[in-house]
């Protein structure tokens, strides 16, 4: 275990500016996760960590030895960093057991340790096969094995994932996260999956315009997040106008309980769909809004409210358990928000 201090990282090609100053730190033995959209400079990122760019500037550390840095470029055969590509990359001329071992000293050793990975990923016994004789999420766990093997200091995982149909994914992910814990691995992994960051990582980086615009634990990062643009990338959210003052703030959907009472004045309250309850139309304590559409999900619905605002209206949207029967389009409903929310005063 070891870990991976990046500071003041900064990459362009050409004049195109890629990372801006990044710093991000992984704890030893913890798994985070560096979500961002398309272009925002994840891949590079992980292209400098694992020895195959070179930063402009900053530093790489890991456990404190500088492997990137002005004059420092340590060989990336030479850094310990084990990587698990996109759908798995095997070699397809080796079995299960070449692959995972492919690199390791030839001996009774070699194979003890062979074995033990593939235990730990959930194939014992799957040595002898080919990888064509595997399913996808099969390859990804002989990848990550394939990864561990060498017991390298720092794990990244690029968009692992992407390839596995939706209902395998979930319990990949699973495996994946409970195979890295149980090897104590300090791992990374890139992804633009929400869902996937939030479920998986012990701490979650959000990157934007090649900065991380906040790190922190799954939980803090969704209900505090730093700014709107995090708020609105990192999970549903509805964008509020609002005015603070002492007993909280008034909104186009009624009172908000806010986080922080020391803020005043307007500005932007980011309110959860799951926050958002609907109930009778009648109802004094609500603002009365129209349903104007429902997306069904199975497990839950969201369920979009037009509401009144100074000159017009506003759709926001309630996340509800099932498919509520009485909410059809056209009907009228009350919407108020419950649990404290996040303010953000206007600049």
């Amino acid at each position: 275990m070891s870990e991976l201090a990046v500071s003041g990282l900064a990459k362009s090609f050409g004049a195109v500016r890629v990372l801006r100053d990044l710093d991000l730190v992984v704890p030893s033995g913890s798994l985070a996760a560096v979500l961002g959209p398309s272009g925002c400079g994840k891949t590079t990122l992980m292209r400098i960590v694992a020895g195959f760019e070179t930063a402009d500037a900053g530093t790489v550390a890991l456990d404190g030895r500088i492997v990137a840095g002005p004059g420092v470029h340590v060989p990336p055969e030479r850094r310990r960093i084990g990587i698990v590509p996109q759908e798995g990359a095997l070699f397809p001329h080796l079995t299960v057991a070449g692959n995972v071992g492919f690199g390791l000293p030839r001996g009774r050793q070699r194979a003890a340790r062979v074995d033990e990975l593939l235990a730990l990923v959930g194939l014992a016994g799957y040595g002898e096969r080919m990888p064509y004789e595997l399913s996808g999420g099969q390859q990804q766990r002989v990848a990550l094995a394939r990864a561990l093997a060498p017991d390298p200091a720092v794990v990244l995982l690029d968009e692992p994932f992407n390839a596995l149909d939706t209902g395998l994914r979930a319990a990949v992910r699973e495996d994946v996260r409970k195979a890295l814990f149980a090897a104590g691995a300090t791992a990374v992994l890139v992804t633009h999956d929400q869902e996937e960051a939030l479920s998986m990582a012990d701490l979650v980086a959000v990157m934007a315009n090649g900065r991380i615009a906040q790190a922190a634990e799954p939980a803090v990062l969704y209900s505090t997040p730093a700014d709107v643009g995090v708020a609105t990338f990192v999970g549903d959210a509805v964008v509020v106008e609002a005015v603070a003052g002492s007993a909280g703030a008034t909104s186009s959907l009624g009172p908000l309980q806010l986080r922080d009472a020391r803020v005043r004045g307007p500005g932007r309250a980011i309110v959860r769909p799951e926050q958002i309850v609907l109930g009778p139309a009648d109802d004094g304590d609500c603002i009365v809004g129209t349903v104007v559409g429902t997306v069904f999900y199975g497990h839950d619905a969201l369920v979009r409210v037009s509401v009144p605002v100074p000159g017009g209206s506003v759709a926001v949207s309630a996340r509800c358990s099932g498919l509520p029967p009485d909410l059809a389009v056209g009907r009228a409903v009350g919407v108020r928000v419950v649990g404290p929310v996040t303010f953000f005063p206007a600049q």
